[in-house]
């Protein structure tokens, strides 16, 4: 009896199993993944917005009802938009709630804190420059006058000005960049500098002199516990009262930023897309090069801290100095209109992939 059921149960170990509640199918393991990536809570907070616009613009109808006497038109309209706006707010806040709630543990990264020492902490500084002669040589000189700065590599995107003869002067290497835009100025910028093999670490920032040399300590303080240190300028005393960043951009900045938090739920925390002044070590920047689309314009900040959490890569935020602009604005911070034109192609990128500016 023993050797018939030892027999029975042997054999069983070798037939072909059915799929069932104790095997998954690739299709089946791949499908959940696939769900597991979609961005819940970034769909809900727009489908929560949207409930949001639909019930207040139907509320504000009582103006033209009752005052232009446009009663009888637009009550339909009004009822409909107050009563099915509930729609996409209770669907809205189901999604983000699943995201939160449900798979956020999931979706957090397994690493965790993680501290891996700069074996070297010397410095290689990139500057963008556009048109910048009345700034980029007196911030060549300030990043230059830093100790752990090994060298500071100017890029003019084109100008027709002395910015290119004014930052060499200054003891930049001094680069011209032809292809118009800031994603190529950006993208020449960081390319170059992953070239010199001394410094483990790149500093990126303008020549505007919005952003100074004193806060590469703080961002080497960050640096151990990520890939990429993007300084914030969120802290309201770390600001100079007058600055080219209204009240509308930086709130604005920060609810963009928000979205993409939300996109990449757990790998990051995310309050300004808009800083042009970040850390990153030489060896995750040769890792993401090859994955960013320099054509993109204004918005190319977004675009690589998106591929960055997108490629797996470690990022912090660290609360940096924000000083006025010497010189004028040629950016997305020119007036409040660019700023929410350039807010809403990040959106676009974010949501639905990103494409030429």
């Amino acid at each position: 009896m023993n050797d018939g059921h030892e027999k029975y149960a042997n054999e069983n170990l070798h037939a072909p199993q059915p799929v069932g509640a104790n095997s998954a199918s690739p299709l089946s393991v791949r499908s959940l993944s696939g769900i597991l990536k979609l961005p819940f809570l970034l769909y809900g907070i727009y489908l929560f917005c949207a409930g949001i616009g639909m019930y207040l613009t139907g509320v504000f109808m009582v103006l033209p009802r009752y005052l232009l006497g446009y009663y009888q038109q637009l009550t339909g309209i009004s009822e409909w938009l107050v009563w099915y706006s509930g729609i996409p707010l209770v669907l809205g806040l189901v999604l983000a709630l699943f995201d939160l709630l449900v798979l956020f543990d999931i979706k957090r990264s397994p690493r965790g804190l993680t501290t891996r020492a700069i074996a070297n902490d010397n410095v290689t500084v990139a500057l963008t420059a556009y048109n910048d002669e009345e700034s980029i040589a007196a911030a060549v000189h300030d990043f230059l006058a830093h100790p752990k700065v090994r060298r500071v590599i100017a890029v003019s995107n084109n100008s027709t000005d002395r910015t290119l003869e004014l930052a060499a002067g200054a003891g930049a290497i001094g680069l011209d960049e032809l292809e118009q835009g800031y994603g190529h100025c950006v993208f020449r910028c960081l390319s170059e500098a992953v070239k010199f093999e001394d410094t483990e670490v790149v500093v990126l920032c303008e020549g505007d002199r919005t952003f100074r040399s004193i806060d590469i300590d703080k961002l080497l303080s960050y640096a151990p516990h990520a890939d990429i240190v993007n300084g914030t300028r969120i802290v309201e005393t770390l600001r100079e009262r007058h600055t080219q960043l209204t009240t509308f951009m930086f709130y604005g900045n920060l609810f963009v930023a928000k979205l993409l938090e939300a996109k990449h739920l757990g790998a990051g925390t995310v309050t300004d897309l808009g800083s042009t002044y970040k850390l990153c070590r030489r060896t995750a920047l040769v890792e993401l090069l090859p994955k960013l689309d320099k054509s993109i314009n204004l918005e190319f900040n977004a675009h690589f801290i998106d591929s960055a959490l997108g490629g797996n890569l470690t990022f912090v935020e660290c609360p940096v100095t924000f000083y006025a602009r010497v010189g004028q604005s040629k950016g997305g911070n020119v007036n409040n209109w660019r700023a929410f034109g350039v807010g809403l192609r990040m959106m676009r990128g974010l949501t639905f992939g990103w494409s030429r500016g």
